[in-house]
């Protein structure tokens, strides 16, 4: 070794180490031994020298155990301390001494056989980490060790050249060697895990901060150890810099604790019922840093924000000042504080851009007025020009049709003042709504409804059954209003446009009687079918009244408040999914049997206001009739004798039917009774339903 090396050129750890001060000269002068009153010289042995150290005197041996020490120190083997690698798993290194040594020197000597065992470890770690393949954290973990190997190289020239000028025995070098024993013995306890495991990335950095700790009682070690974790988290946290400032994972060796699934694009939130690209297109991995643990779910959500504004086309950078960038991580926390500064900056920017660039508020307000019937008119202008494409069934219908004659409709009312008319279009589902709710994995109806015997498909269904309407949504917008969010607000639409027809068909019915009222026909028939009529009439108004005043309108003031105060997109989406959740509920939708029960009567209904017509028609002789028609009826006033009979007798087969119609439906509502007092026990809102349904038929 170059003997002129007096002290080392490298930057100091922070670490107390009395041989790199001048503490050593002072302490060197002191030293004992037989080396302090001549100088060492080595031509001493002269070449080829190969005889037992034991053959020579103690004094000599000891100079040359502290020669081969020396060596031992930086990874050379000496005359008489060799060294035994073991190849395996982990290839390790072991220092022998010749067995004739003097035995108090190689009790000595073995004392700083750890020290130069943990030399050859970590040197060898730094070569093999210092590859591409290893990572950034560890690139930077090598980087620190080569640093501290460098200092460590100098104390040992340092003791070697006091060797040179005889002033060192083998208890001064134990005793200058004892400060660096204990900082690279932990350093390759920290070396040997990592290897085993071979970590790296966040594993590294969590390895280093458990051992800090678990190293509390040493101020020394525990503070070389905590240097090395910041020299080696500097990498890291570049990585994490440009994830919660730019939203982009710079991250070439996957040793991020974020990870990006490219497969999931934004297309599919608005085709994919099951669509998880909020939640799967950036998501956290099992290695998270143990500093950022606390922290983790906001340092994703910051980059997640920040890419969606990428993807809206808008450039945003968290705005960082050089005070705030994130180089360390100490005991201050700092770090963790710029890390909630970003978030707020990019919630909140993202927030602003949904709400005033892409109104959000005025998309869900045209949702709730065509999908949730909030304005009603232009269904009625639909229905009207749509009843006879709607007869038909579903295969057959032409959807064209209906988007243009649905057009018609919104250019003829209200509607055309909305901003987002021209984004509803028609659809025509292949399945009833008891079949459709069966195939949403996500709800909890599903064992329930899929496991009824009587859940069976009717032989044949019409687009009454299967006309839906959908709505037009685009990026980012359809984050919050994603597919599975439009197919709830369908499923409620669906439902809701069943008993707007159910009413419609009822009304009809209703009208007839009234006609046939004014012409005075006040026979036994048109009594008892007008009086079912009304509770018809009264139990479907009850439920629309329950479904929109008592379900939709309270759950979407609710919405509409905490909207106003929400701090961040993903806010938005849980209280737009806590609506659609709770109406779905809340409108029966995900209670099967109460659901079959209600879609049981509304066919009862549907039937009755179908036969009520012809029932009517037959009673008063006049069959084939379509409306009623005063002049029709006038002749009807006079009968004689034979066709008062002739009448009562129709009269009695005509109420006979209308008898069987009232018996089934007073029957299934008297049967809604227990089932809702059942279930109101768990349910609340089923009783303020009960009061509106229950009371049909009391008078």
């Amino acid at each position: 070794m170059d003997s002129t090396i007096a002290s080392p050129s490298t930057p100091k750890w922070n670490v107390e180490r009395p041989f790199l001060t001048g503490r050593f000269h002072q302490e060197t002068k002191s030293a004992s031994g037989v080396a302090e009153s001549k100088a060492f010289s080595m031509d001493f042995f002269g070449p080829g020298v190969d005889k037992p150290i034991g053959c020579y005197h103690t004094a000599v041996q000891e100079l040359i155990v502290i020669d081969d020490l020396l060596s031992a120190l930086v990874g050379i083997e000496g005359r008489y301390i060799s060294i035994q690698r073991v190849h395996g798993k982990g290839d390790s290194a072991t220092f022998q001494v010749d067995a004739s040594m003097d035995l108090a020197l190689q009790e000595s000597a073995k004392r700083i056989f750890p020290l130069c065992e943990s030399y050859l470890l970590i040197n060898q770690f730094v070569e093999s980490r210092s590859q591409f393949k290893s990572g950034l954290v560890n690139h930077a973990f090598a980087a620190a060790l080569r640093t501290l190997l460098l200092d460590y190289q100098a104390m040992v020239a340092q003791l070697e050249h006091q060797f040179r000028l005889g002033k060192l025995s083998v208890q001064g070098l134990w005793f200058y060697c004892q400060p660096m024993m204990g900082s690279m013995q932990a350093l390759s306890i920290v070396i040997k895990k990592a290897s085993a495991s071979n970590f790296i990335g966040s594993a590294v950095l969590n390895l280093l901060q458990s051992q800090a700790k678990a190293m509390a009682g040493d101020h020394v070690v525990r503070s070389l150890l905590e240097k090395m974790s910041q020299c080696a988290s500097q990498a890291y946290l570049q990585i994490l810099e440009r994830w919660v400032y730019e939203g982009v994972i710079d991250d070439p060796y996957g040793e991020f604790f974020i990870a990006e699934n490219k497969s999931l694009q934004k297309e599919s939130l608005t085709r994919d019922y099951d669509a998880k690209f909020w939640q799967k297109r950036y998501s956290l991995k099992d290695d998270i840093p143990s500093f950022l643990a606390n922290a983790a779910e906001a340092i994703l959500t910051t980059g997640k924000y920040l890419n969606v504004m990428r993807e809206c086309g808008h450039s945003i950078q968290v705005p960082v000042a050089e005070n705030t960038k994130l180089t360390t991580v100490g005991s201050n926390h700092r770090y963790l504080e710029c890390i909630k500064a970003a978030y707020d900056f990019a919630s909140g920017e993202l927030l602003n851009l949904i709400k005033e660039k892409y109104d959000l508020m005025g998309k869900l307000r045209s949702i709730k007025h065509y999908l949730l019937l909030d304005q009603g008119d232009f269904l009625v202008h639909f229905m009207d020009m749509a009843r006879e494409e709607l007869l038909k069934k579903p295969d057959e219908i032409s959807v064209e049709k209906l988007q243009s004659l649905l057009d018609l409709a919104l250019r003829s009312t209200a509607a055309v003042a909305d901003p987002y008319n021209e984004d509803l279009t028609c659809c025509v589902e292949k399945s009833t709504l008891l079949k459709s709710l069966s195939t949403l994995k996500d709800l909890q109806i599903v064992h329930d409804i899929s496991s009824s015997s009587d859940l069976e498909e009717p032989v044949s269904i019409t687009g009454l059954e299967t006309f839906c309407l959908s709505f037009k949504v685009r990026w980012p917008l359809s984050l919050v209003i994603s597919r599975k969010a439009l197919t709830k607000y369908q499923l409620i639409f669906r439902f809701l446009f069943r008993c707007k027809h159910v009413n419609r068909q009822l009304c009809a019915a209703w009208q007839l009687h009234q006609g046939l009222r004014r012409v005075d026909m006040q026979g036994i028939a048109i009594s008892v079918s007008s009086l079912l009529c009304r509770n018809m009439l009264k139990f479907i108004n009850s439920l629309l009244h329950y479904l929109t005043f008592e379900v939709i309108e309270p759950n979407w003031h609710v919405m509409h408040n905490r909207l106003q105060t929400a701090k961040s997109i993903d806010e938005v989406i849980q209280y737009h999914d806590f609506f659609l959740e709770k109406c779905l509920r809340e409108c029966l939708l995900l209670s099967p049997v109460l659901l079959k029960k209600l879609e049981k009567m509304k066919l009862i209904c549907l039937q009755y206001a179908a036969a009520a017509q012809w029932l009517i028609t037959y009673s008063t002789d006049t069959s084939k009739a379509e409306s009623p028609d005063v002049d029709k009826y006038n002749h009807l006033k006079l009968k004689t004798r034979s066709q008062t009979v002739g009448v009562a007798t129709e009269n009695a087969t005509v109420i006979e039917s209308i008898l069987k119609f009232e018996k089934e439906f007073a029957g299934e509502l008297q049967s809604l009774g227990p089932i809702l007092s059942s279930s109101s026990r768990a349910e609340p809102y089923l009783t303020h339903l009960a009061q509106w349904l229950l009371g049909v038929g009391r008078d």
